[in-house]
C-alpha cells in the first residue's frame, strides 16, 4: 500500500503525483501547458511540463521531413528543456531536503543513501506517463496489424508494472527518509553544455569547429615523456 507522506505539514501523496502526471499529459495534448497545482504538486507539475515539451521536440528532431534550420532550432530547444527538466528535479529534492531539515527526526549520519533521489524517481514516473499516453495512441491506429496491437499491449502492461514498482519504491524511500533510516541530499547535475563558462564551443567559439575536434588541454602538472 502506498501511503501519503506528511512532511512538516506538507502531504506528498504518491497516487496524486501519478494522477497529476497522467491527467496533465492528456490535457496538454488538447490545451496549452499550464500548472494549476499548489504546494509540492506545483513543483511536480512544473518538472513534468518540461518532460512533456522535451518529448515532443525530440519527436520533431527525429522526423525526416524537416529542414536543417528546423533541426538546429529543435536541438537548442531540446537542450533548454532538458536543462529545465534537471533544474526542477533539483528543486523537488531541495524542497524535500528543506522539509526534512525542519523536522526533528534524528538521522544517523551513517545511514545509507539511495543511488536515486525522490526527484529522480518522480522524473522517471513523469516519463512513464508520457510513454503510456503515446502507447495508447498506437491502439487507435487503423493502418497497422493485429501483431502491432499485441506488441503495444505488452509494452503497456510492462509500463504499468514499472509505474507500480516505482510508485511503491518512492513511497518506501520517503518513509525511510522521514524516519531517519536513509539520508537525503540533492545531487547537482552541473550540465556543462548550456554553461557559457564550461562549454568551449560557447566560451571560445572561434577556436572550435565541427571539423576540429576538441583536444583536452594538458594540466600544468602533466608532462610528456618521450618514448
Amino acid at each position: 500500500m502506498i501511503r501519503p507522506q506528511i512532511m512538516d505539514g506538507t502531504m506528498i501523496d504518491i497516487k496524486e503525483i501519478t494522477k497529476l502526471q497522467t491527467l496533465t499529459v492528456d490535457r496538454w495534448h488538447e490545451y496549452p501547458v499550464d500548472n494549476k497545482y499548489e504546494g509540492f504538486l506545483k513543483l511536480v507539475c512544473e518538472q513534468h511540463s518540461f518532460n512533456y515539451l522535451l518529448w515532443h521536440e525530440e519527436d520533431i528532431a527525429r522526423s525526416r521531413d524537416v529542414t536543417d534550420a528546423e533541426i538546429a532550432r529543435v536541438k537548442r530547444s531540446i537542450d533548454g528543456y532538458n536543462q529545465q527538466r534537471n533544474d526542477w528535479i533539483e528543486k523537488i529534492d531541495d524542497q524535500i531536503a528543506s522539509i526534512v531539515d525542519s523536522m526533528e527526526t534524528v538521522i544517523d549520519p551513517t545511514a545509507p543513501m539511495n543511488t536515486e533521489t525522490p526527484g529522480c524517481t518522480i522524473d522517471r514516473l513523469s516519463i512513464l506517463a508520457l510513454r503510456l499516453y503515446h502507447l495508447h495512441e498506437q491502439l487507435e491506429r487503423d493502418d497497422v496489424s493485429e501483431e502491432h496491437f499485441e506488441s503495444v499491449r505488452k509494452k503497456i502492461a510492462v509500463c504499468r508494472l514499472q509505474q507500480d514498482d516505482l510508485s511503491r519504491s518512492l513511497g518506501q524511500l520517503l518513509d525511510d527518509i522521514l524516519s531517519g533510516k536513509k539520508r537525503h541530499r540533492t545531487y547537482r547535475q552541473f550540465k556543462m553544455y548550456n554553461d557559457p563558462t564550461l562549454n568551449p564551443y560557447l566560451y571560445q567559439p572561434s577556436a572550435m569547429s565541427p571539423a576540429k575536434p576538441h583536444t583536452p588541454t594538458k594540466r600544468p602538472s602533466e608532462s610528456v615523456t618521450a618514448p
